[in-house]
Order: structure tokens, then C-alpha cells, then sequence
């Protein structure tokens, strides 16, 4: 077989570079080729788009009047709102969580698997271990200091209905099981799972097809030109929506946490909203400065400082904890989530009230949480993943931060299921967010433990929220990877207004006002990946390597038949120009 000589190859690449002028409606030579993208396309500043920044800052503003203004207008409308989201569309979260995990996994080992992010032979931007860090601390932070003592604790204390008897402690080994298996079903494949389908949407058009930055970009394969017009704008519109309520509620669970860690650690006394509006002030300050600083020097150095810090605290608890019971509840937990695995993904509504109202206060609130992230997250890991192949990209998404939070879970909530089977009562002691502090209280240098903890959820907080503003600038700014300071800053601080409002919505009980409103807020987002996830298929059956694959298995085969036919065992196959071709 003959082939072109590498003068011709380079020929052909500069034909190729003039063939994408720019991100969308690209102007493709050969479907089989390999074209190489041009940067600017994707990274080149375009001015603000006054349609989706004006229309979703009038909207915020809106809901921040009626929540300051009229909060128990605002609760009752909200709570009216998700009793219809639960009633009607529960099944929707639960069914599509699943999907994602199956859709994911289908496409890495696929004939998709071998596909990359990127030109044919380009090589990762960044080393794996630097990869892992960043999209970890990025995913899921705050949330992991949050609930890593109350979910494991909680569902020991009260198994999910139907699960295992009541009875906390009295309920053995049996109610381990589930509660490991259910903490780790919330937190491990399926959230992953969820940001995957829009890292790997967006990551495969900017990379691969040099489409913009945005979620809209991605649905060219769908809608083709519309992509660019109205519905295009809405699909960006829904992207920050979802985004500012998603931070909002990550930044109220973390103001809830630092505010029990100052009542029991400086020992202040029961605090109202007045505190809680202190701490949201300070932390959105801290993560607006973060965030016009820059990338690199923003997200990239709390990353590391807070991974140390997480790093030691696990390792702390495991060494003054009950070390043994740790080491064993890992392969136990482990087996009891891949045995429950398919009940807890079929676990919907239909099974009573009490169960719709479990799912409600956990699955999907998770669901909704992790759906709510999916636009910054995502896109978060689709800037860092270039050069991948998509199975890399699923397997290092999915694989290794589910076992990171298998360690960490079985870590701090191992240690507190030991300690409430030992006779403190740490379930009832106090609020979710109480629990950690608690924990560490029955160790040494409680104290300073309970500090270097407010120090990670505000650490926390910060790394993941600074990469909201400015995926939600970058979003208002059709879709440049530098938004303007201004547009970043009042993401920012509108992002901190909504997390007060959340706050100030649930009333006595916090935590609820953060999950109705995440949950009705992520309900049209949910839409959004379906049709992400079509749109990416519809591209990747006409990727190059694809195509060319196709090309080659249907060429070669003719050709063997032909010359077996013609010349029995002894013939080449070459290249040449068609004699009829014009």
C-alpha cells in the first residue's frame, strides 16, 4: 500500500486549518480527516451577550427582591413548586441519573472508547495525578465535609424505609451495610456520571470540532444553526441558572457548617441568620478575589492547599479512630453498594410516602445538586481534559474519585457509626452540620481539628465557587475562557445573595429551604443533558476515526475479495488516484 509523501500531508493540514474559520457550520474537506482546530475559535473574546446576561440578571435580581422582601411568600410558593416537581417528575431524576451511568460507561467501552479529545496524536495537558486533583476538589469539596459524618451517621441511625429495621445500633451489621452502601450509591459512579455527559460534550466540541465554549455549542449536531439563535441562548440561560442555585446551595451548607463549628469551637451560644449572613459575606468576598485573580493562580492554589488539609484530617481520624473497624468497613462497603446497587437506582416514589419523602430530603436532592453543578463542573473538567480519549476520560471521571470517596466516607463516617455503636449519641445530638465537630470532640486536639475543618469548608467553598463565576461569566460572555472582571463579580456576589435567600426560605430548618429550591431550580437542566447526551452521540457517529474506520473496513474488504478472486493469494493493495474520478 502506498501513501502520500509528508509534503503532502502538510499541504493537506493547512487546507484543513483554512477549512475551520470559525466554530460553528465548520466547512469539513473529507469526513475521514483529522482537522486541526484552531484556538481562536474557541478562545477568542466576543463581547457580552446582552440577551443572556440581561435576561438571567433581571431574573436573579427578581427572585432576590421577593426573598428579602416577602420570604414566606417566597417559601410557600417553593414548597408549592417542588410538591409538583416531586409528584410528577421524581421518577425524571432518578431514571436519567441511572441513564447517565449506563450511557457513560457504553461510550468508553465502546467503538467510541478509542476517540480523543483532541487532534488524532495529541498528547494529555496535564499528568494524571494533576488531572485527578484538580476535577476532584472541583466536583465535590464542600459536600464531602458536609456529609461525611451526618449521611453514613443518619442512615445508620434511620435506614431508609423498607431497608432494615429500625433501631440505630440494635439494627447490627445489617444497618452498616446500608448505610455505607446508600452514602456510597450518592456519592460515587452516578454523580460522576452526571458530569461526564457534559464534560465530555464539551470537551469533544471545543476540542475536536473547535465549537465555542457553551453548553448551546454542543447541541449544533441537533439543531444544527439554531444552536446559535434563540434556543441556543435559552440553553445557556438554563446553564446559569442552574450553576448560581447549584453554588448558592453548596455555599449555604457550607455557612451552616462554620457556623456550628464557631458555636461549639468559640463557644458563642445558639447564633440566628445575622451570623450565617456574616459568614456567606465573608466567603463570597473570598471567592470573588479568588476568581479575578485568575485560574491559575486561583483554582490551582487553593486545590492544593485544600487536598493537603483533607489529606491530614482523614489520616488523623484514622490513626486516633477505631483504625481496624475503618480498614474492614472498606471491602465490606464496597460489596454491600455493588450488591444494592440496581434496588437503590429503582428506588422511586412508587413505593409509599415515606418513601418519597426519603427521597426527596437525599436521592434526589443529589441528583438535582450534582445536575445543578453539571455546567461549571463539567465544563471545569472539559478545559483540563484535552487530549484524552473519552475512555481515559470515563475512567479517570468515574473510577477514581468514587474510590476516593469510598476512603473518605468509610473514614469519618466509619468513625462515627463506631462511635455511636460505642454509646455517645451522635445522631441525636445534634443538626448535620454539628456532627463532624462532635465526632471530633471524643478525640485529642479536638479544637484544632475543628478549626483546620472551617478552615477546608471555607477553602472548599472558595476553589469550586470562584470556577462557578466564571463559568457563569464565561456563559454571559459567549463562551470566552476569560470572562470580564465586572461580569465575574456580580456573579459572584449575586451568588452569595441567593445562597442567603435559600437560607432565610427554609426557615428554623435551613437545610430545607437549600434542597426545594435546588431541586425545582435543576428540573429544566435535567432536559438539557438529555438532549446533550443525543447530540454528542449524533457527533461522535461522524468523527473522523469513525468515519475512516468505516472507509478502511469496507475498502479493504472489497479490495481482498477483488484480488483473491482475480489473482488468488498473490496480490498488493495499493493507493492510487481513480482514473474516472473528475
Amino acid at each position: 500500500m502506498t501513501v502520500s509523501s509528508e509534503k503532502d500531508n502538510e499541504k493537506h493540514r493547512r487546507r484543513r486549518v483554512e477549512a475551520i474559520r470559525s466554530p460553528t457550520d465548520e466547512a469539513i474537506p473529507h469526513p475521514i480527516l483529522d482537522i486541526p482546530v484552531d484556538e481562536e475559535a474557541y478562545t477568542g473574546y466576543r463581547g457580552l451577550d446582552w440577551v443572556v446576561f440581561g435576561v438571567t440578571a433581571v431574573i436573579a435580581v427578581a427572585f432576590l427582591a421577593w426573598g428579602f422582601v416577602s420570604t414566606e411568600s417566597l417559601a410557600t410558593a417553593s414548597g408549592n413548586a417542588l410538591t409538583w416537581v416531586m409528584d410528577n417528575t421524581g421518577w425524571l431524576f432518578v431514571l436519567t441519573a441511572s441513564g447517565f451511568v449506563v450511557f457513560v460507561l457504553w461510550l468508553a467501552l465502546g467503538r467510541y472508547g478509542n476517540i480523543p479529545l483532541g487532534r488524532d496524536d495529541e498528547e494529555p495537558e496535564f499528568r494524571s495525578v494533576s488531572w485527578v486533583a484538580m476535577m476532584f476538589s472541583a466536583g465535590m469539596g464542600i459536600g464531602l465535609m458536609f456529609f461525611g459524618v451526618a449521611e453514613p451517621l443518619t442512615h445508620f441511625a434511620t435506614p431508609p424505609p423498607g431497608v432494615v429495621p429500625q433501631g440505630g445500633a440494635e439494627a447490627g451489621a445489617e444497618a452498616v451495610e446500608s448505610a455505607m452502601a446508600t452514602t456510597l450509591f450518592h456519592w460515587t459512579l452516578h454523580p460522576w456520571a452526571i458530569y461526564a455527559v457534559v464534560g465530555l460534550a464539551i470537551a469533544y466540541g471545543v476540542y475536536r470540532k473547535g465549537r465555542l465554549q457553551l453548553i448551546s455549542a454542543a447541541f449544533e449536531p441537533l439543531i444544527g444553526s439554531r444552536a446559535n439563535g434563540p434556543w441556543g441562548k435559552v440553553i445557556d440561560m438554563l446553564a446559569i441558572f442552574a450553576t448560581l442555585f447549584g453554588s448558592a446551595a453548596s455555599l449555604g451548607l457550607g455557612a451552616l457548617q462554620i457556623r456550628s463549628g464557631l458555636q461549639i469551637v468559640g463557644g458563642i451560644g445558639e447564633t440566628g441568620n445575622t451570623i450565617l449572613i456574616v459568614i456567606i459575606t465573608a466567603l463570597t468576598v473570598a471567592f470573588v478575589l479568588s476568581a479575578v485573580s485568575g485560574v491559575a493562580r486561583g483554582i490551582q492554589w487553593l486545590s492544593n492547599i485544600n487536598m493537603v488539609l483533607a489529606l491530614l484530617l482523614a489520616l488523623f481520624i484514622f490513626v486516633v479512630g477505631p483504625t481496624v473497624f475503618i480498614l474492614n468497613l472498606l471491602p465490606t462497603s464496597m460489596g454491600s453498594y455493588l450488591a444494592d446497587l440496581a434496588m437503590m437506582s429503582a428506588r422511586t416514589g412508587a413505593e409509599g410516602p415515606d418513601v418519597d419523602t426519603w427521597l426527596q430530603s437525599w436521592t434526589i436532592f443529589y441528583w438535582a445538586w450534582w445536575i445543578s453543578w453539571t455546567p461549571f463542573v463539567g465544563m471545569f473538567i472539559a478545559r483540563i481534559s484535552r487530549g484524552r480519549t473519552i475512555r481515559q476520560f470515563v475512567t479517570g471521571v468515574l473510577l477514581v474519585p468514587s474510590l476516593v470517596s469510598l476512603v473518605w466516607f468509610c473514614i469519618l463516617g466509619g468513625a462515627a457509626i463506631d462511635t455511636q455503636q460505642g454509646g455517645v449519641d451522635l445522631a441525636g445530638e445534634g443538626s448535620n452540620e454539628e456532627q463532624l465537630f462532635t465526632l471530633l470532640a471524643q478525640y485529642p486536639i479536638a479544637t484544632v481539628a475543628s478549626i483546620v475543618v472551617m478552615v477546608l469548608v471555607a477553602i472548599f467553598f472558595v476553589s469550586g465557587a470562584d470556577a462557578a463565576s466564571i463559568v457563569m461569566g464565561s456563559l454571559s460572555e459567549r463562551g470566552t475562557i476569560k470572562p470580564t472582571r465586572g461580569v465575574v463579580i456580580f456573579w459572584g456576589v449575586t451568588t452569595g445573595a441567593v445562597a442567603a435567600v435559600m437560607l432565610l426560605v427554609g426557615g428554623a430548618d435551613a437545610l430545607t429551604g437549600l434542597q426545594t429550591i435546588t431541586i425545582i431550580a435543576a428540573l429544566p437542566f435535567v432536559l438539557v443533558m438529555v438532549g446533550l447526551a443525543v447530540a454528542l452521540v449524533k457527533d461522535l457517529r461522524n468523527d473522523p476515526l469513525v468515519v475512516r474506520k468505516k472507509y478502511a473496513a469496507e475498502a479493504v474488504d472489497s479490495a481482498v475479495i477483488h484480488g483473491v478472486i482475480e489473482h488468488g493469494d498473490d496480490f498488493i493493495i495499493s493507493v492510487e488516484k481513480d482514473p474516472d474520478a473528475r
